[in-house]
């Protein structure tokens, strides 16, 4: 039997859509194992009752005998008083989506920039003002969804919902967390070890970076002060792959330094943009400048000019790109931790023999 035909896939896809919607809790592998063993223990009874392995029809229909998942989660979940355990589950996740991933997003990335902007760059008073706004933002969004998923509950708007869902409309099952494999490992090592010593012999050799250009540029001095700090965050970032070649049982590792590496580039990004834009106008040549001999070539002023524009702009860019990946990274690990605390024993096999 195909693994899409395979009735026994249909219990595990709904064990996992309810998990899905119960709270992660010391209880919860406990739980879903107790609720794996009884759809078990129905089948195995359908089984006998046939002389015969239920087909997926069979399956589909104790499936529905014990409920949708989101009510199963709930009736397996803590009790619940305001809002009622069949939509409580829904409530609770239209909450964390609307504060954590719109309403945050959404004040850094755009009303605190704006905030900046209005206040003539008063970082203090910006960010308080930011603040207390999100605060109140957060707290009328919370109040109106209550209050909508209270109206819910008191209409009886959802009470239909253990009739009308369809065990083959679960989702399918997640494919398990892919570890870094040796070869990726291998990999990342050989290009780090070869980044990082590009990296050295480029102030002897600045026709490495610059290529043709080295004729009539040269590194800026700010290059010079951030040289050593740029070594060694490719430093950290070879040991990075070193480790996870050399403690492949450390699944925590890559990400949480993966994590670190993020921040340190958004620090250091962040004082080079900041000490670029400190220079003088008059003389804004922060990363490469014109050659000695050829300083009053208004030719190559020019484009030593355009060439510390790019380089600003790959700069904000990059830590633009950094802010919006840091937060999804600690989100990542955070969950990676979740899942690793709270990780529910893997219900046996379903298959009948």
């Amino acid at each position: 039997m195909s693994k899409a035909k395979d009735p026994m896939e249909m219990v595990d896809r709904y064990l996992q859509a309810v998990r899905f919607w119960m709270p992660k809790t010391q209880k919860e592998g406990g739980l879903i194992a107790e609720l794996g063993d009884d759809l078990r223990s129905q089948i195995e009874d359908k089984e006998t009752e046939l002389g015969r392995e239920p087909n997926p029809e069979e399956v589909a229909e104790i499936l529905k005998r014990c409920g949708a998942p989101m009510v199963v989660a709930s009736r397996l979940g803590p009790r619940r008083y305001l809002i009622g355990p069949t939509i409580f589950p829904v409530y609770e996740f239209v909450l964390k989506m609307v504060l954590l991933w719109i309403l945050v997003p959404v004040f850094i990335f755009i009303v605190g920039p704006a905030t900046l902007a209005s206040t003539n760059g008063d970082w203090g008073k910006a960010i308080l003002i930011t603040i207390g706004n999100l605060w109140s933002g957060a707290f009328i969004a919370a109040g109106v969804i209550t209050l909508v998923f209270v109206i819910l509950e008191r209409t009886h708007a959802v009470a239909d919902i253990t009739c009308k869902w369809d065990p083959s409309s679960l989702p399918p099952l997640e494919a398990a967390e892919r570890k870094t494999s040796a070869f990726q490992a291998v990999c990342e090592l050989g290009f780090g070890v070869f980044g990082i010593v590009w990296l050295l012999l480029v102030p002897q050799h600045p026709f490495l970076i610059l290529g043709p250009a080295a004729a009539f540029l040269k590194g800026a001095p700010l290059w010079h002060t951030y040289y050593l700090p740029i070594v060694l965050l490719c430093a950290w970032n070879l040991s990075r792959s070193a480790i996870t070649l050399a403690k492949p049982a450390w699944d925590w590792y890559p990400k949480l330094s993966e994590l670190i590496s993020t921040a340190l580039t958004l620090v250091l990004i962040h004082f080079m943009l900041k000490a670029a834009g400190q220079i003088p106008p008059g003389g804004w040549q922060p990363f490469v400048e014109v050659a000695e001999n050829l300083r009053n070539s208004a030719h190559f002023i020019k484009i030593a000019a355009i060439v510390n524009i790019c380089i600003v702009l790959s700069l904000a860019g990059m830590w633009v790109g950094l802010c919006i990946a840091a937060p999804i990274q600690l989100w990542a690990f955070m969950s990676f931790l979740r899942k690793r605390d709270y990780r529910p024993r893997q219900t046996a096999t379903l298959h009948v023999q």
